[in-house]
């Protein structure tokens, strides 16, 4: 049912650009569980994106904020400094995937440390380029745009984007792209369009996010370290929605220890809920830019960071890791076993997953799996559908959500799935 004054309001007060998938309004949320201006209840499988790994509301997170706001707010980092951030650093840098010692630097949203792991890149190397891949996303300013490698609907219209920016396949079974060639597409680009002393970075996701949620293969990031190893480029992992255990992992680089990238950045999940974004890398390239050349007058949020502080000790006290390999090889479970004629392959690590849906001719259908999203929707479970096509379901349950609560939306997932 909508509700018809606040649709109409929303539609009158912000631009139509600012997509919306639900017609109803939250007023209430706890864990995995949502409540609506109507009193409904939905099981949450979206988490805002993959923002609330720890579910909402933790009470944790909670508590650790309202002791931040009982000292103060803000003074902006960079003109008077606070021992919490500190701390969050000196935690991450123990346990971000890089070789040696390493250094972090917060922001706000996940586009914001994209931008700055560029900045980072280049002036670490003194070079332009950046290369990223097919499918990726990195955000929505001008310069993730220009990484990100989908064009509908965040491309469109925005151009022209920033420069020198590249792309190269990224490896999908399923749709005929191996590592081999996603690695000569690589190889050709760096003959034809771009010399590697003029690369700065090359940018990937371990588990591509709006991409589809495929995962990198440990060959091909093998492949990458050795290739930047080579030419002196820097590695960057984008662990923006795979990171804080979502993989089974705190990163999802940590499934190919051998191949670490040089910087990675993070946010969503990294403090629960608040505004928070991270770039951890190797100290000496993190070093590069001058005093000054980082920064934002919000970054480093005081409030974030001790929400962040506390998503740290939850995701070790109530060992979300090992959670997400369990609830993971359940819903892997389900949707294999659904009897689902139009689903096409079940992918990801650990909680990470996403299930893709063709259509009788064996081409991807969009439309399939939007009746699916539908349907739950209809039935109070919140699912989000992603992919270059539109045709995969992802699943972004809390980590944190009750065992019964969990158990009930499988065996709804699995019903509607049956009548496809």
């Amino acid at each position: 049912m909508i509700d018809s004054e606040l649709h109409t309001r929303r539609l009158n007060a912000t631009p139509r650009g600012v997509g919306v998938m639900c017609d109803f309004f939250v007023v209430k949320a706890e864990n995995a569980t949502l409540w609506d201006n109507h009193g409904r209840e939905y099981t949450d499988f979206s988490a805002g994106i993959a923002v609330l790994n720890t579910g909402h509301r933790h009470p944790d997170v909670i508590e650790a904020v309202k002791a931040q706001l009982d000292c103060f707010t803000h003074t902006a980092f960079q003109i008077v400094p606070y021992e919490n951030y500190l701390t969050l650093a000196e935690r991450l840098n123990q346990r971000v995937p890089v070789n040696g010692p390493a250094k972090t630097a917060f922001f706000s949203t996940g586009a914001e440390a994209v931008e700055n792991a560029v900045k980072i890149a280049r002036a670490a190397t003194g070079r332009p380029g950046i290369i990223a891949f097919t499918g990726a996303f990195h955000g929505r300013t001008l310069m993730t745009l220009s990484l990100t490698g989908k064009v509908t609907p965040y491309k469109e219209g925005f151009g022209p984007f920033a420069s020198p920016v590249y792309h190269a396949r990224y490896p999908d079974a399923l749709h005929g792209v191996s590592v081999d060639d996603a690695l000569a597409s690589l190889d050709a680009l760096l003959r034809s369009d771009i010399s590697p002393q003029q690369v700065a970075a090359i940018i990937y996701e371990p588990i591509q996010g709006e991409g589809g949620f495929y995962v990198a293969p440990p060959a091909f990031v093998q492949a990458l370290r050795q290739l930047c190893d080579r030419h002196g480029i820097l590695l960057i992992a984008d662990e923006i929605q795979s990171g804080f255990a979502r993989s089974g992992r705190l990163f999802a680089s940590d499934y190919v220890p051998e191949a670490k990238p040089d910087i990675v950045t993070m946010a969503k999940s990294l403090a629960g809920g608040m505004v928070l974004s991270a770039v951890s890398g190797r100290a000496e390239v993190m070093d590069a830019p001058q005093p000054g050349g980082l920064g934002g007058t919000y970054a480093g949020s005081p409030t974030a960071i001790a929400a962040a502080l506390a998503v740290l000790d939850i995701i070790d006290r109530e060992q979300l890791c090992d959670r997400a390999l369990r609830l993971g090889d359940r819903l892997r479970e389900t949707l294999l076993g659904a009897g689902c004629r139009a689903l096409a392959e079940v992918r990801g690590r650990g909680s990470m997953l996403a299930a893709e849906f063709h259509n009788e001719a064996g081409k991807p259908c969009a439309a399939t799996a939007s009746a699916i999203q539908q349907r739950a929707l209809e039935q109070g479970l919140l699912l989000l559908t992603c992919g270059v096509h539109g045709n995969v379901i992802r699943f972004l349950y809390p980590l944190t959500i009750p065992d019964a609560q969990f158990s009930a939306a499988l065996s709804l997932l699995a019903t509607i799935l049956a009548d496809y």
